[in-house]
Protein backbone atom coordinates (compact mmCIF):
# COMPACT_ATOMS: atom_id res chain seq x y z
CA UNK A 1 0.00 0.00 0.00
CA UNK A 2 0.93 3.50 -0.82
CA UNK A 3 2.03 5.29 2.16
CA UNK A 4 -1.07 7.65 3.61
CA UNK A 5 -0.45 11.03 3.26
CA UNK A 6 1.15 12.95 5.72
CA UNK A 7 0.36 16.96 6.45
CA UNK A 8 2.67 17.48 9.34
CA UNK A 9 5.74 16.06 11.13
CA UNK A 10 7.98 17.45 13.97
CA UNK A 11 9.65 16.38 16.65
CA UNK A 12 6.42 15.85 18.62
CA UNK A 13 3.40 15.62 16.71
CA UNK A 14 2.45 13.79 13.30
CA UNK A 15 -0.78 14.15 11.28
CA UNK A 16 -2.05 12.32 8.54
CA UNK A 17 -4.96 11.23 6.45
CA UNK A 18 -5.90 7.78 6.95
CA UNK A 19 -7.74 6.32 4.02
CA UNK A 20 -10.72 4.21 4.15
CA UNK A 21 -10.79 0.57 5.07
CA UNK A 22 -7.06 1.03 6.82
CA UNK A 23 -7.30 -0.19 9.95
CA UNK A 24 -6.15 2.49 13.29
CA UNK A 25 -3.90 0.16 14.75
CA UNK A 26 -3.22 -3.51 14.21
CA UNK A 27 -5.80 -6.08 14.58
CA UNK A 28 -6.91 -9.59 14.12
CA UNK A 29 -7.37 -8.89 10.27
CA UNK A 30 -3.38 -8.66 9.96
CA UNK A 31 -3.87 -5.77 7.40
CA UNK A 32 -1.45 -2.88 7.13
CA UNK A 33 -2.63 -0.57 9.96
CA UNK A 34 -1.85 3.09 9.73
CA UNK A 35 0.10 3.65 13.24
CA UNK A 36 2.68 0.68 11.98
CA UNK A 37 2.90 2.58 8.42
CA UNK A 38 3.25 5.55 10.12
CA UNK A 39 5.88 4.38 12.44
CA UNK A 40 7.90 3.13 9.50
CA UNK A 41 7.37 6.58 7.80
CA UNK A 42 8.98 8.04 10.80
CA UNK A 43 12.32 5.02 11.08
CA UNK A 44 12.92 6.00 6.93
CA UNK A 45 12.43 9.79 6.90
CA UNK A 46 14.73 10.28 9.98
CA UNK A 47 16.79 7.47 10.00
CA UNK A 48 15.67 6.42 13.00
CA UNK A 49 18.05 3.14 14.48
CA UNK A 50 15.52 0.56 16.79
CA UNK A 51 12.09 0.51 17.72
CA UNK A 52 9.77 4.06 17.22
CA UNK A 53 8.08 5.62 19.48
CA UNK A 54 4.54 6.40 18.31
CA UNK A 55 1.35 7.16 19.97
CA UNK A 56 -2.54 6.45 18.45
CA UNK A 57 -3.66 9.84 19.90
CA UNK A 58 -7.72 8.79 18.60
CA UNK A 59 -9.00 6.60 15.97
CA UNK A 60 -11.18 6.24 13.15
CA UNK A 61 -13.23 3.44 12.53
CA UNK A 62 -11.80 1.16 10.24
CA UNK A 63 -14.01 2.34 7.20
CA UNK A 64 -14.21 5.41 7.68
CA UNK A 65 -10.83 7.79 6.49
CA UNK A 66 -9.46 11.54 7.12
CA UNK A 67 -7.24 13.07 10.24
CA UNK A 68 -5.25 11.38 12.33
CA UNK A 69 -2.51 13.12 14.94
CA UNK A 70 0.01 10.88 16.51
CA UNK A 71 2.63 11.84 19.06
CA UNK A 72 6.17 11.58 18.25
CA UNK A 73 6.88 11.48 22.57
CA UNK A 74 5.63 10.59 25.34
CA UNK A 75 5.12 14.11 26.88
CA UNK A 76 3.36 14.96 23.76
CA UNK A 77 1.00 11.89 23.84
CA UNK A 78 -0.25 13.14 27.46
CA UNK A 79 -0.76 16.54 26.52
CA UNK A 80 -2.58 15.57 23.46
CA UNK A 81 -4.84 12.93 25.20
CA UNK A 82 -5.29 15.60 27.81
CA UNK A 83 -6.88 18.00 25.33
CA UNK A 84 -8.88 15.04 24.02
CA UNK A 85 -10.00 14.43 27.01
CA UNK A 86 -11.02 18.02 27.88
CA UNK A 87 -11.99 18.32 24.40
CA UNK A 88 -10.17 21.20 23.54
CA UNK A 89 -9.00 19.20 20.32
CA UNK A 90 -11.86 19.42 18.06
CA UNK A 91 -12.94 16.85 15.63
CA UNK A 92 -14.59 17.81 12.88
CA UNK A 93 -16.25 15.44 9.96
CA UNK A 94 -18.10 15.41 7.01
CA UNK A 95 -21.04 13.13 6.64
CA UNK A 96 -23.82 12.11 3.83
CA UNK A 97 -27.10 11.23 5.54
CA UNK A 98 -29.86 9.05 3.90
CA UNK A 99 -32.87 12.12 3.94
CA UNK A 100 -33.76 15.87 4.43
CA UNK A 101 -31.71 16.68 7.44
CA UNK A 102 -32.96 19.70 9.60
CA UNK A 103 -30.26 22.76 9.40
CA UNK A 104 -28.70 22.23 12.53
CA UNK A 105 -29.42 19.96 15.75
CA UNK A 106 -27.50 18.22 18.86
CA UNK A 107 -27.55 15.09 19.54
CA UNK A 108 -27.45 13.45 23.04
CA UNK A 109 -27.91 9.74 23.48
CA UNK A 110 -26.77 7.31 25.53
CA UNK A 111 -25.06 4.33 24.20
CA UNK A 112 -24.10 0.76 25.26
CA UNK A 113 -20.52 -0.02 26.13
CA UNK A 114 -19.45 -3.41 26.73
CA UNK A 115 -18.87 -4.36 30.23
CA UNK A 116 -19.85 -1.30 31.79
CA UNK A 117 -22.72 1.55 31.97
CA UNK A 118 -23.85 2.99 28.81
CA UNK A 119 -21.97 6.27 27.89
CA UNK A 120 -23.43 9.80 27.43
CA UNK A 121 -22.51 10.96 23.94
CA UNK A 122 -23.36 14.56 22.56
CA UNK A 123 -22.80 15.92 18.96
CA UNK A 124 -23.70 18.81 16.80
CA UNK A 125 -24.43 19.06 12.92
CA UNK A 126 -25.46 21.42 10.69
CA UNK A 127 -26.64 21.14 7.03
CA UNK A 128 -24.13 21.97 4.21
CA UNK A 129 -26.07 20.84 1.22
CA UNK A 130 -29.06 18.91 0.03
CA UNK A 131 -29.66 16.65 -3.16
CA UNK A 132 -30.68 13.72 -3.92
CA UNK A 133 -32.15 12.62 -0.91
CA UNK A 134 -28.81 12.86 0.73
CA UNK A 135 -28.05 15.54 3.05
CA UNK A 136 -24.02 16.52 3.29
CA UNK A 137 -23.48 17.96 6.80
CA UNK A 138 -20.92 18.71 8.96
CA UNK A 139 -20.35 17.03 12.38
CA UNK A 140 -18.58 18.20 15.40
CA UNK A 141 -18.01 15.77 18.14
CA UNK A 142 -18.46 16.45 21.94
CA UNK A 143 -17.52 13.15 23.05
CA UNK A 144 -15.68 10.45 21.47
CA UNK A 145 -17.59 7.10 21.62
CA UNK A 146 -17.24 4.28 19.64
CA UNK A 147 -19.00 4.47 16.23
CA UNK A 148 -21.07 7.67 17.77
CA UNK A 149 -21.72 9.61 14.73
CA UNK A 150 -22.56 6.32 13.18
CA UNK A 151 -24.89 5.00 15.78
CA UNK A 152 -26.54 8.43 16.80
CA UNK A 153 -27.60 9.44 13.17
CA UNK A 154 -28.86 6.25 12.34
CA UNK A 155 -31.22 6.86 15.59
CA UNK A 156 -31.87 10.05 14.23
CA UNK A 157 -33.14 8.99 10.98
CA UNK A 158 -30.43 10.02 9.12
CA UNK A 159 -28.17 6.82 8.87
CA UNK A 160 -25.19 7.35 6.72
CA UNK A 161 -24.60 6.50 3.05
CA UNK A 162 -23.13 3.12 2.87
CA UNK A 163 -22.92 2.37 6.26
CA UNK A 164 -23.89 -1.78 6.10
CA UNK A 165 -23.83 -2.11 10.11
CA UNK A 166 -26.32 1.19 11.11
CA UNK A 167 -27.88 2.41 8.02
CA UNK A 168 -28.92 0.93 4.52
CA UNK A 169 -25.57 0.26 3.39
CA UNK A 170 -24.83 -2.25 0.47
CA UNK A 171 -22.01 -4.56 -0.37
CA UNK A 172 -18.91 -2.64 -2.10
CA UNK A 173 -20.36 0.73 -0.94
CA UNK A 174 -17.88 2.95 1.03
CA UNK A 175 -19.48 4.76 3.98
CA UNK A 176 -19.75 8.29 3.69
CA UNK A 177 -17.85 9.93 6.80
CA UNK A 178 -15.00 11.60 6.56
CA UNK A 179 -12.84 12.87 9.47
CA UNK A 180 -11.95 16.60 7.75
CA UNK A 181 -10.80 18.94 9.80
CA UNK A 182 -8.61 18.42 13.21
CA UNK A 183 -7.77 21.37 15.45
CA UNK A 184 -5.53 21.17 18.72
CA UNK A 185 -2.88 23.15 20.84
CA UNK A 186 0.62 22.21 19.90
CA UNK A 187 1.85 20.14 23.26
CA UNK A 188 5.28 22.25 22.92
CA UNK A 189 5.25 25.52 21.13
CA UNK A 190 1.62 26.05 22.43
CA UNK A 191 -0.14 27.03 19.11
CA UNK A 192 -3.23 26.37 17.85
CA UNK A 193 -2.51 23.97 14.66
CA UNK A 194 -5.60 23.56 12.32
CA UNK A 195 -5.46 20.47 9.40
CA UNK A 196 -8.18 20.26 6.61
CA UNK A 197 -7.98 17.26 4.01
CA UNK A 198 -11.01 17.34 1.40
CA UNK A 199 -13.03 13.67 1.77
CA UNK A 200 -13.17 11.57 -1.98
CA UNK A 201 -14.55 12.25 -4.96
CA UNK A 202 -16.24 9.61 -5.82
CA UNK A 203 -20.27 8.95 -5.32
CA UNK A 204 -21.46 10.14 -3.44
CA UNK A 205 -19.37 13.12 -2.81
CA UNK A 206 -19.38 13.93 -6.23
CA UNK A 207 -23.01 14.93 -5.59
CA UNK A 208 -21.64 17.83 -3.41
CA UNK A 209 -19.93 20.98 -3.87
CA UNK A 210 -17.68 21.08 -1.14
CA UNK A 211 -15.36 24.11 -0.81
CA UNK A 212 -15.62 24.57 2.59
CA UNK A 213 -17.40 24.05 5.70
Amino acid sequence: MKTPDVLYCDNHVLVAVKPPNVPAQADISGDEDMLTMMRAYVKERYQKPGAVFLGLVHRLDRPVGGLMAFARTSKAASRLSGQLRTHAMRREYLAIARGDAPDEARLEDLLPREGGAPQSAVLHYRTLQRADGLSLLAVRLETGRKHQIRIQLSRAGLPLWGDARYGRGRPGEQIALWGARLTFTHPTLGRDMCFAAPPPTSYPWNKFNIIDF
